[in-house]
């Protein structure tokens, strides 16, 4: 207790602005059926209506809130984003700390398969896997977790085979201790903050992704509201003055912004330096 009060007392202001939005973001994102007004595909009055007292934010192309779409884009687009990111971080962590302590043709066919997905660009990677694999979350989710399970496996095996080298694990290796021993008990430990670090700008490289994919009409399929597509559906509101389509891309940027901030603090307690 007493190390975490010294913690938040020298949090700098940027990680506390940064934590506090994240917090912002998950409450909304778990609290969207009491939060919004309306369903997420209600269609509630004329298309395009403009900001006022009963539409604060105005509607859609198709007559359905946009306040309403906005809360509950914060579940679909940032729960599908964490979803991919815990399904990448474990799959590219689980093989890249076998590969490090395995060692032999195990981490060389790995590491080769890595390479090979890591050679082809992952967007047009990833619109043609969605194009053959036709739309749908499951599939975004998996492709997506894939192509970035590469990076976190490059990670993983390079911090952790700086740690398989040291002499306490090559006494533990003598003791007899098993693999999985060995990785639970004296690697992940001294790997732990970089892989946090990690999961934090995987989670970014993902969520703009994802927004991305949405944009270009490859994301979650109608009528899941998503920030990409919002802003997509609603961009030709910009000729006539109307912000709205502006406030989806904002709520990306934010949230980007925000756990950069965290991440970038995390960085620097791991290092080690002072302020």
């Amino acid at each position: 207790m007493h190390n975490l009060t010294r913690t938040l007392r020298h949090i700098p202001l940027t990680a506390l602005l940064g934590m506090i939005t994240i917090a912002f973001y998950a409450v909304v994102a778990i609290g969207a059926p009491l939060i919004a007004p309306f369903a997420e595909a209600q269609i509630v009055g004329a298309q395009f209506e403009p900001w006022g007292e009963e539409y604060l934010i105005g509607t859609d192309a198709l007559g359905r809130d946009m306040l309403s779409r906005l809360i509950w884009g914060a579940r679909n687009t940032v729960g599908v984003a964490v979803l991919t990111t815990l399904l990448a971080f474990l799959i590219g962590s689980v093989l890249g700390l076998l590969a490090s302590a395995l060692g032999g043709w195990v981490d060389l066919a790995l590491s080769r398969v890595v390479d090979l997905l890591m050679a082809v660009p992952a967007l047009i990677f990833t619109l043609l896997a969605l194009s053959a694999l036709g739309p749908g979350v499951m599939n975004l989710v998996l492709v997506i977790a894939i192509l970035d399970a590469t990076r976190v496996f490059r990670l993983a095996r390079a911090t952790a085979m700086n740690v398989m080298v040291m002499d306490y694990v090559e006494a533990a290796q003598l003791r007899g201790e098993g693999t999985w021993w060995l990785i639970r008990h004296e690697v992940l430990p001294n790997i732990a903050a970089p892989l946090v670090a990690e999961f934090g700008l995987r989670f970014c490289f993902v969520f703009l992704t994802i927004s991305s994919l949405s944009f270009l009409g490859l994301g979650m399929p109608p009528p899941m509201a998503d920030w990409g597509s919002m802003v997509r559906d609603n961009a030709g509101l910009i000729s006539f003055g109307d912000i709205t389509p502006l406030l989806p891309a904002a709520a990306i940027a934010v949230l980007t912004v925000a756990v950069n901030f965290v991440v970038d603090w995390m960085l620097h307690r791991a290092s080690g330096l002072k302020e």
